[in-house]
């Protein structure tokens, strides 16, 4: 074994540990199945509807909820407060149906190219 040029001795050098971390290629060669598509896209699909869910009842309670102040600058706080919440609640809804919908057309291409390769 080589030592490094310091002339100390590095435990590395005795003992050859494989990665496994997320960037390791020897463990990412498996491809992803049609399954997983579809499973990853009716996850998402169902985090969708849970979160349209959700922002309607944020909504709801907003508009119940309206906030009533004498500063302006604490009315305009309220305000900006309000628009963020509801913002975020309904990207989160966008976000999580879009990878659903985007995961789902990634399931059907990879069974039209399952049946070209099964053909060819």
């Amino acid at each position: 074994m080589n030592s490094p040029s310091n002339g100390f001795k590095n435990d590395s050098d005795e003992l050859a540990i494989p990665s496994s971390g997320p960037l390791d290629t020897a463990s990412s060669d498996k491809k992803k199945g049609p399954l997983s598509f579809l499973s990853g896209s009716v996850t998402s699909l169902s985090f969708s509807l849970l979160s349209l869910f959700i922002s309607k009842k944020i909504v709801l309670y907003f508009s119940i909820h309206t906030p009533n102040y004498s500063s302006p600058i604490a009315q305009s706080i309220a305000s900006g407060f309000k628009t963020l919440i509801i913002g975020i609640s309904f990207l989160a809804t966008f976000t999580f149906g879009f990878i659903g919908i985007g995961l789902f057309l990634v399931f059907i291409r990879s069974l039209i190219e399952g049946n070209k390769e099964k053909t060819d």
